[in-house]
């Protein structure tokens, strides 16, 4: 592990937090998607998951034991600024005052994200990301969260993941808010960078004392193929999930685009500079969730699957996704490819260079059926693995990329989304019906690991 390296782990709210009730807190997107009927595959709701708002101490002692340096959590925008408008809930800063004063008396330093996928509903009743006011709101939020933790946190990200929002919130109605717009989505990736590029000057003129910075999923991409046409479907893919977040953040302007396919991004044809400016404001770090590769071929997909579910619209995309039977899966069945990482490293460094910011890995880890034995263990070999293979490619680093740390997804077995509680990512086994925690071998490992930093 180089020297100086951070290493943490990595949660969000709405899937830990539980007491979605609780002290004013109102719904989110992601309330209303969950209650409708067929959205998530175990029928189940986040209303309690992990009842982190109760027993945070409880987790903060876990991440005491297992030695890590940082703690990635967000702040809920729905428990913190119910209706996404007016002042902060008191109750709600005082929640997560304790959090960060827990930290702090723990030695683990606070990264605090806000926003990871909750709007709050009532924005979403206005046109949500689709919206330009959201961003304005987004600000706003962000500069009060500023003035009330500024002084304590560490280092914060504006947005996670902009793009699976887009995609699979506004793209493929998979995620909240459940929408089928395909291109014309992009509206909604285009008003959460300028919402991330005037949170940055908000949490500045707020005076915080911590980095700011941005996180996005990077998938690498490869044509199925060697025809033209597979290239070129690579290359959109390339575009919709990857380079549209990243090169304006990072280079102050959108992507070429393929001429066959100039018809189907007019509205970035309509962008004024000055959001280009907000949103490629300075930043202290980029950063980067990984998981898996992506392998693309032309044409349209026979059927209705994606990576986080099933949609219909999705057969109306001009370019499908296939397999890599040459890799082992995780319970999502995604690619275990840990070489990628290096790859997804390498682009950043030969897109963007010396515009490239130092990177931090905010987001890696994988599902596993995970299996409690007789004696109360959780015996997750596949997951040691998997976090040793991609750890080893994160000290190794690449050239031209300066990584300053890794973040484990995930500390808790959490609700994963429209999964539900079928899909586990944590080094702790969470019992979701008494609650209690379970650290499995891959804490044990992760902790001898980090231990032997001091030796």
């Amino acid at each position: 592990m180089p020297a100086g390296f951070t290493m943490g782990v990595a949660t969000s709210a709405f899937q830990i937090e539980g007491a979605i009730l609780g002290d004013g807190r109102e719904p989110s997107t992601w309330d209303t998607f969950m209650a409708q009927p067929g959205r998530i595959a175990d029928g189940s709701d986040a209303a309690v998951s992990t009842d982190h708002y109760h027993r945070y101490a409880e987790d903060v002692r876990l991440m005491r034991e297992l030695g890590v340096d940082s703690y990635r959590f967000s702040l809920g925008w729905s428990r913190l600024q119910p209706g996404g408008r007016g002042q902060l809930s008191r109750s709600a800063v005082a929640f997560y005052d304790r959090l960060v004063d827990e930290l702090l008396a723990n030695g683990i330093k606070p990264m605090a994200t806000l926003f990871h996928w909750d709007t709050p509903e009532a924005l979403q009743h206005t046109g949500g990301w689709l919206e330009r006011d959201t961003a304005h709101r987004f600000a706003e939020y962000a500069f009060l969260s500023g003035e009330a933790f500024g002084d304590r946190i560490e280092s914060w990200v504006t947005v996670n993941e902009p793009a699976t929002v887009t995609l699979n919130g506004y793209a493929l109605g998979v995620h909240a808010p459940g929408a089928t717009l395909l291109f014309d989505s992009l509206p909604a990736a285009h008003h959460q960078l300028l919402g991330h590029g005037l949170a940055v000057e908000a949490l500045r003129a707020a005076s915080v004392t911590g980095a700011i910075g941005i996180t996005n999923v990077h998938s690498p991409v490869q044509p199925a193929g060697d025809s033209e046409d597979d290239a070129l479907a690579a290359e959109l893919f390339d575009i919709v999930h990857n380079r549209i977040y990243a090169d304006p953040v990072l280079l102050g302007r959108y992507p070429q685009i393929p001429e066959p396919f100039e018809h189907l991004f007019g509205f970035l044809r309509e962008i004024e500079p000055a959001d280009l400016t907000a949103i490629s404001a300075p930043l202290d770090f980029y950063g980067l969730n990984y998981y898996m590769p992506t392998r693309v071929a032309a044409g349209s997909p026979t059927d209705a699957t994606t990576p986080d579910g099933q949609s219909p619209v999705s057969r109306q995309l001009p370019f499908s996704l296939k397999p890599w039977p040459e890799y082992p899966v995780t319970g999502f069945g995604w690619p275990v490819a840990p070489e990628f990482l290096a790859v997804a490293l390498a682009e950043h460094a030969d897109r963007y260079g010396d515009a490239l910011p130092p990177l931090v890995i905010t987001e890696g880890g994988a599902s596993y059926p995970d299996v409690v034995q007789r004696d109360g263990s959780i015996d997750d070999e596949a997951r040691v693995l998997y976090l040793a293979e991609h750890l080893a490619v994160a000290f190794a680093g690449v050239p031209g990329v300066t990584l300053r740390g890794y973040f484990v997804w995930s500390l808790l077995d959490n609700w994963e989304w429209t999964a539900g509680f079928g899909q586990r990512f944590g080094l702790v086994h969470v019992n979701f019906e008494t609650q209690s925690r379970t650290p499995k071998r891959s804490f044990a490992w992760l902790q001898r690991l980090i231990g032997g930093r001091t030796r």
